[in-house]
């Protein structure tokens, strides 16, 4: 009977700490120990927002429902407004903007729609460890999304940058679902950059908004200094390691689902986590924006943290009623704004060296903290990782994809074959890479 007893309480001990542990982690926790990111990098988001909202307009020159301060979009300078009609389900509807005031070349992609079919396509498009690519796994109908968007715009983008002057920066946002489209379309980008004129990495730049998770965690880190992942608080999707086709299955019973997600995932070991090549995760440097703590009430001044985690890179979902409103693009849009406005004011209070010198140094710490992450992510023997001065995996091309570019690109680049030069199949129909094939 004794012995029972004993049982019991120790059941009793380690179901109170679980719920008390459950209960009492709030969305700030996970940027805890994580550094304040600084105004300079962190003032295209808002931006961004708003483009990305401008996507849901149909006439930008009398928008139905803009932001406070408007969109702040000169729409003469809307290069193309791509609607689903003309996307045909292959991807969200998109925005491509020449900001010739910053010298950006933008590509904005709009989040899911519920109410259409063919974004769930989209999402339900994989199973775990579908799709391999350059050395991890991706989120197979998001990298088909992707590659798609490239077979349409890559011409009109390469275009653009080289009559603007080869100045402009390249930049792709998305929110959710565009999100992952935008990610994916980043590193696809970065591989292949010679077919955009020859764009150098550092003018390639991604910003995933309240972003799914996409691609495997070495992946994750190695696209660091290209990809920029933005969470407000706590918002759900960043921190779900549960397909996303599942998730949007059970849309009408997400509160539901969430919660048992959360409480599988309790269980499951950092380490075993880390050694599955198949989990996906958010991509990029990650950006949190906190604006709530624990046990107090209202909301506080939005403040930005920054980091490339490796352990710990938002795997606990937040038990919250803001879980889902987090997400919303509209509230992203205003909260970052807020912090923005804060930074910019401290930043004028506090500065004591002229800031080239202050930009030079963020950029020498941003380039440090990404070896470093390339470097613990060895250490743990996270599957694929290599180290920070290791050799990129080089694609090789065929006479036929070369020619896409020669005679003054008489052909057009086909996106679908340069991908699958990234692998090769075995003798039974898997598909390997190119570097690992040639091992016996």
């Amino acid at each position: 009977m004794s012995v029972v007893c004993g049982v019991e309480c120790v059941l009793c001990l380690g179901c109170s700490r679980w719920a008390w542990k459950r209960c009492t982690h709030v969305g700030s926790d996970d940027s805890e120990t994580w550094p304040s990111a600084t105004p300079d990098e962190f003032e295209p988001v808002p931006r961004l927002c708003r483009l990305i909202l401008a996507v849901y307009e149909s006439d930008l020159r009398n928008p139905q429902s803009p932001p406070d301060g408007g969109y702040r979009v000169n729409p003469d300078w809307v290069l193309k407004h791509a609607d689903y009609e003309q996307t045909q389900g292959r991807s969200p509807p998109y925005l491509i903007f020449a900001d010739h005031e910053r010298k950006e070349i933008v590509m904005a992609i709009r989040g899911l729609n519920l109410v259409k079919d063919s974004d769930y396509k989209v999402l339900l498009d994989n199973r775990l460890g579908m799709q391999m690519f350059d050395g991890g796994y991706v989120h197979h109908g998001l990298l088909k999304s992707a590659v798609w968007l490239l077979n349409e715009e890559s011409e009109t983008l390469k275009s653009v940058w080289e009559e603007t002057g080869r100045e402009y920066e390249l930049i792709i946002g998305g929110h959710s679902l565009g999100s992952g489209v935008a990610a994916l379309m980043a590193v696809v980008l970065v591989n292949h950059r010679d077919k955009l004129g020859g764009i150098p990495r550092n003018k390639i730049r991604c910003y995933a908004l309240a972003p799914a998770r996409c691609m495997s965690l070495n992946l994750a880190v190695k696209y660091a200094d290209v990809i920029h992942s933005i969470v407000l608080q706590d918002d759900f999707l960043p921190r779900t390691a549960t397909p996303l086709e599942d998730i949007f299955k059970s849309i009408f019973c997400l509160p539901c689902l969430i919660f048992l997600v959360c409480l599988r995932d309790t269980f499951i070991p950092e380490g075993r986590k880390l050694k599955d090549p198949r989990r996906l995760y958010a991509p990029g440097r990650m950006y949190h924006i906190v604006k709530r703590k624990f046990c107090r009430c209202g909301r506080f001044p939005p403040e930005v943290r920054t980091a490339i985690p490796v352990d710990g890179r938002f795997e606990h979902i937040v038990l919250s009623c803001n879980a889902t409103s987090d997400h919303g693009i509209i509230w992203i849009e205003r909260e970052s704004e807020k912090a923005l406005g804060i930074m910019r004011e401290n930043k004028s209070e506090t500065i004591t060296v002229p800031p080239k010198i202050q930009k030079l140094e963020r950029l020498q710490t941003i380039e440090k903290e990404q070896k470093d992450a390339l470097q613990k992510a060895v250490s743990l023997n996270i599957p694929h990782a290599v180290p920070a001065d290791g050799e990129p995996i080089e694609i090789e091309e065929t006479e036929t994809v070369a020619a896409g570019t020669d005679n003054g690109g008489a052909k057009r680049t086909n996106w679908d074959d340069l991908v699958e030069k990234l692998f090769k199949r075995s003798d039974s129909g898997k598909l390997l890479l190119n570097k690992e094939s040639h091992t016996p």
